[in-house]
């Protein structure tokens, strides 16, 4: 994994900040399209692509897989409570959830709830047994709330940059 460099050292210029809205799109765009699209060579579009990279704003390049094409159709929200959040058993936690492959998204919250997780499993069946993994064999775990997803209205990952302007 790449260090990531620290927000406040990252500088992006209108440049940057176009190339990003294309790669966020399809960041299979050729280089050159990009290029020729923002008004820079092939080259400096390579070269930024290269920096963005190696300073983390570009964490990664990844295909989105459509869940139910591969048959990991139920999508859970979990609301998870702890008993305490100033232990190793906390850090505990956050690593065991980072590290489970049901749980696409996790987010350590302000609020009542200490995590929100974003879960996609094949079958109930599959999500009961995460919760025993995750929740019923962690002691720290106070309480957990599910909320299963009918529809998926909208999902995605992009940023939208048009403000950063």
């Amino acid at each position: 994994m790449i260090e990531k460099t620290p927000a406040y050292m990252v500088e992006l210029d209108r440049f940057d900040i176009a190339i990003l809205e294309i790669l966020q799109k399809d960041n299979k765009t050729p280089q050159r399209s990009i290029a020729e699209t923002i008004g820079l060579s092939a080259p400096a579009v390579q070269r930024r692509i290269k920096r963005m990279e190696e300073t983390g704003t570009i964490a990664a390049n990844v295909a989105i897989i459509e869940p139910s094409h591969v048959r990991q159709e139920i999508t859970v929200f979990v609301e998870v409570e702890m008993h305490s959040e100033f232990d190793a058993a906390h850090d505990e936690s956050k690593k065991s959830f980072a590290e489970a492959p049901e749980v696409q998204q996790c987010y350590y919250v302000t609020g009542e709830v200490d995590f929100i997780l974003l879960v996609v499993v094949r079958t109930m069946a599959d999500y009961e047994a995460m919760t025993r993994r995750l929740f019923f064999a962690n002691k720290n775990v106070k309480r957990f709330r599910s909320f299963v997803a009918m529809d998926r209205v909208k999902v995605g990952l992009a940023v939208a940059l048009n403000s950063t302007r």
